[in-house]
């Protein structure tokens, strides 16, 4: 896979936009487009660190939850950041933050299910 994957967001005929998208918005009506956040940065909101992470994801593990901002409308997302054992030094809340595509997010042989069964690509975010 290459970094052209798009991070897909659902816009809603209110305007809204939901990262990931859901079939209904927050207005109960169906989405009319899509939004690639691959394109644009983000700022973080908040990050921490896990120590004690689920089987076949990285440990340790460092996640943030992000704040787009596509055309005035804000759209929060969750996701690793590309610095494993992050420290203060190196993020902090308001920095910005772009997404890097991974074709593994965790190793498919650590799981519970077959891993046929799942995806394991995703989006982790990197300091601009």
């Amino acid at each position: 896979m290459s970094d052209e994957r798009e991070m897909e967001a659902y816009r809603y005929p209110d305007g809204s936009i939901t990262y990931p998208g859901h079939p209904v918005g927050p207005d109960g009506e169906e989405p009319v487009g899509t939004v690639d956040l691959s394109g644009y940065t983000a700022e973080i909101i908040t990050w921490t660190t896990s120590t004690a992470t689920p089987p076949g994801v990285r440990e340790p593990n460092s996640l943030a939850v992000v704040e787009f901002d596509v055309d005035g409308e804000p759209v929060r997302a969750i996701g690793q950041l590309t610095v494993a054992d992050a420290t203060e030094s190196e993020v902090s809340i308001g920095d910005e933050v772009r997404p890097v595509y991974c074709e593994e997010l965790r190793d498919p042989d650590a799981g519970i299910r077959e891993k046929e069964s799942q995806a394991w690509d995703g989006y982790r975010f990197e300091p601009v």
